[in-house]
């Protein structure tokens, strides 16, 4: 049988989604304490790879097990797993359901805060200056859509396309904080960050509207000197045929 879980993590103390050497996954947390609860090896797939650090509002993951599943399964699960995950739901899908191909858009989410603040300081990135909010979002407004977004892309990727659809982007700010959403059916590794830092750069005078745009359409490197931390970073949503608003 194959079962969905729906689950959160806080990525202070990860090397990321993706199980690997020399390093602490959320991955690799999931599946030794699965195996403890069926008694038997389980690996799971997940909805995609976070980088180092990153968060996960809403994250989906996938396993196949023929062990029956005990009824207090979620209470047994969370009470194994470190504070800095939680299971929230888990059901049964078709068993060629997939985590992470049949999902059809992800929504990530960038936090900003301008202030000193000890509460925010895991889950934000602390900026010292006020970036013009309408300049970045005319900016990003003219990228929805198709493109090949290589130029945000961490050198080294082993993508077979750099295109995706970009369905939705926007900043919004208060008083104190100020967010990035953005919504793609796939996204490439590092792209959010990238441009994130690229869209501020614009915000603040420091790189040109059409530099950034000319750097897309010709699939050219963008030199953006900043770099957003991933602790400002959270996977936000996943959506599905069964999940979709």
């Amino acid at each position: 049988m194959r079962y969905f879980l729906q689950l959160s993590y806080h990525g202070k103390n990860y090397s990321g989604w993706q199980r690997q050497e020399n390093a602490v996954s959320v991955q690799e947390t999931l599946e030794e304490n699965l195996s403890k609860i069926f008694a038997a090896a389980t690996e799971i797939i997940g909805c995609g790879r976070t980088d180092a650090g990153v968060h996960a509002q809403d994250y989906f993951a996938h396993f196949d097990t023929d062990k029956i599943i005990p009824e207090n399964f979620l209470h047994r699960i969370n009470s194994m797993l470190p504070q800095d995950i939680a299971i929230h739901d888990f059901f049964e899908v078709k068993p060629d359901m997939h985590a992470r191909f049949d999902a059809v858009s992800r929504t990530y989410k960038y936090f900003i805060h301008f202030e000193k603040n000890p509460f925010q300081e895991d889950q934000s990135f602390l900026f010292n200056q006020r970036p013009d909010i309408e300049k970045m979002n005319h900016c990003i407004r003219q990228l929805v859509g198709e493109h090949d977004f290589s130029t945000f892309e961490k050198k080294g990727s082993d993508n077979k396309t750099s295109v995706c659809m970009l369905e939705n982007a926007y900043w919004e700010q208060t008083e104190t904080v100020l967010v990035f959403t953005i919504t793609a059916n796939r996204f490439l590794r590092n792209m959010v960050r990238r441009i994130t830092a690229a869209l501020l750069m614009v915000g603040l005078d420091k790189l040109n509207e059409q530099e950034v745009l000319d750097a897309v359409l010709n699939k050219e490197v963008l030199e953006v000197k900043l770099a957003v931390p991933a602790k400002g970073l959270f996977l936000w949503k996943i959506e599905y045929e069964f999940n979709k608003n």
